[in-house]
């Protein structure tokens, strides 16, 4: 996998460079933070023009770019914990909200995320990108089937809240127990078994004309409401 972008590749090369294979520099690369990282690792970069850069990724690389080995998912049992927070995707797809949220998970020290296999966006370069480098060091699980892993949490002690529309108000909800939060795909939302399934549905308020928030927007209010009753 190409993960490219300063913050993202000096990141990768901070956390995870056991995983780095090799490291494509710009000639006239002049971070010296990075290269100065390089040095202290010993890697050598392999040096191409900027053309020959972009021909690795159409995007924005800044100047580096880094391939890894593809991105280990984790089993679901290494992210439950006693009091845990767990965020789960009801089969997101936008590379950008993946990232987002990955982000703001790794940021506010939630435990682990948990996607499913199928029709769902995976950590790819630019869910590392967009995320600024935070998947190395956020767990994501991938899981068969959401319904039957919200059961299992809920044998583990979990809460299920589902972000939906026409809920109860997402500051009346009581996070302090162990608590999965599942954010839903960005056109259809919720599933309907996955609404089933839950013990709360929780809202944001919405005061203007628009009647809902981004994923990642939504993610990281109820995230961080979550937290907050934590402290």
């Amino acid at each position: 996998m190409l993960v490219y972008g300063k913050n993202s590749c000096e990141e990768v090369l901070l956390q995870n460079m056991e995983n780095v294979q090799r490291v494509y520099l710009d000639r006239n690369f002049k971070d010296k933070k990075i290269i100065s990282l390089l040095e202290k690792l010993k890697f050598d970069p392999i040096f191409y023009t900027k053309y020959e850069l972009d021909e690795l990724v159409n995007a924005n690389h800044q100047g580096i770019i880094v391939d890894i080995r593809d991105y280990v998912y984790c089993d679901l049992d290494e992210i439950i914990k006693e009091n845990g927070l767990l965020v789960m995707l009801d089969h997101l797809e936008d590379t950008h909200n993946f990232g987002a949220i990955i982000r703001t998970c790794e940021a506010a020290g939630v435990d682990g995320i948990i996607i499913p296999k199928d029709r769902s966006v995976r950590v790819n370069s630019t869910v590392m990108k967009t995320s600024s480098g935070a998947c190395v060091n956020m767990k994501i699980a991938m899981v068969t089937n959401l319904v039957q892993t919200i059961h299992y949490l809920k044998d583990k002690g979990y809460w299920i809240v589902a972000s939906d529309m026409n809920g109860i108000d997402y500051t009346s909800v009581d996070y302090r127990s162990a608590t999965c939060l599942v954010i839903g795909n960005e056109g259809s939302g919720i599933s309907d078994l996955v609404r089933k399934s839950s013990d709360y549905i929780a809202s944001i308020p919405m005061k203007g004309k628009i009647n809902s928030l981004n994923a990642s927007v939504a993610a990281g209010v109820f995230i961080y409401e979550a937290v907050r009753q934590r402290k």
